[in-house]
């Protein structure tokens, strides 16, 4: 079974493959997604690691470590809340009227 990890506090200089041989010491890393702002590009300071077997012990060492000048916030990714989608005004459709 796989585990999401959220990792953030990155530094904004950190690489996927930084990132990657960091958790790799606990097991094997399937993915690593690094977030970054859709309109700059810019790395947000935030990312998430899949890994197989070894992600509750790479989760354990690496919390609180320091990588970059930074402490890193490491924990068992949250699932996405649905943000509910695309709104687009509001009123239902009404109109506004007077009576």
């Amino acid at each position: 079974m796989s585990t999401k990890i959220y990792v953030g506090n990155l530094p904004f200089t950190a690489t996927d493959d930084e990132v990657r041989d960091l958790f790799s010491e606990y097991g094997e890393v399937d993915s690593v997604n690094l977030i970054t702002d859709r309109e700059t590009g810019r790395p947000r300071g935030f990312g998430f690691v899949e890994m197989g077997d070894g992600g509750d012990e790479a989760i354990a060492a690496l919390h609180q470590k320091e990588l970059g000048g930074r402490t890193l916030n490491v924990s068992v990714a949250k699932p996405r809340r649905d943000s509910g989608g695309g709104g687009g005004g509001g009123g239902g459709g009404r109109q506004n009227r007077r009576w």
